[in-house]
């Protein structure tokens, strides 16, 4: 029996729509901003939440951010949840939960990932994520959207070339000025 799989791309981005600066950074993160009306980010739901994602994918940039944060003190984001990097290139492999993966994006999904896992969050990449959804493979969006604009860098969807229809789920605004919306892709 084949259990029930959501796929889910997931990505913060500045309010014109970018991921991270032209340069790969994304030292705009961090903001000053306050909306007194907004919800708290409780440590303990932000747990839970993250304990029922069952598998990430990334690009290789994104994998290359995360080690990064990693370098400085920040952690390992995913802690020891299954992670797969897409990409073609030899990188650091630092931890058992990290797979390298360079072929078929769809095979990968659809024959692999969707059996064994219920929740896929694919976390990064413009160009991954527009792959995922020109290929049919996403189920909804989640895009958190940081209180600030940074007027160039790289896309959160790159080469979509066509129309992809979506449904509001849900509106959150948290304190810290970031809002995030909830989409189902309409299939």
């Amino acid at each position: 029996m084949q259990i029930e799989s959501r796929v889910t791309i997931h990505m913060v981005a500045s309010l014109d729509g970018f991921i991270a600066r032209r340069d790969g950074s994304v030292d705009w993160l961090e903001t000053a901003d306050t909306f007194d009306e907004g919800k708290s980010m409780d440590p303990e739901l932000v747990k839970e939440f993250l304990r029922r994602i069952d598998c990430y994918v990334m690009g290789s940039r994104t994998y290359e951010t995360a080690l990064n944060f990693e370098a400085k003190g920040f952690g390992w984001a995913y802690g020891d949840t299954p992670t797969i990097v897409l990409t073609s290139r030899a990188l650091p492999s630092r931890r058992s939960s990290v797979e390298f993966y360079s072929g078929d994006l769809a095979q990968l999904v659809n024959e692999r990932l969707k059996p064994r896992f219920r929740n896929i969050w694919f976390v990064g990449g413009g160009s991954v994520s527009g792959v995922c959804l020109r290929l049919g493979l996403a189920d909804e969006v989640r895009f958190s959207v940081m209180p600030i604009l940074i007027g160039e860098g790289i896309s959160f969807f790159e080469g979509l070339q066509r129309d992809t229809p979506l449904h509001l789920r849900a509106v959150n605004a948290y304190k810290t000025g970031m809002v995030e919306l909830h989409y189902d892709v309409r299939k």
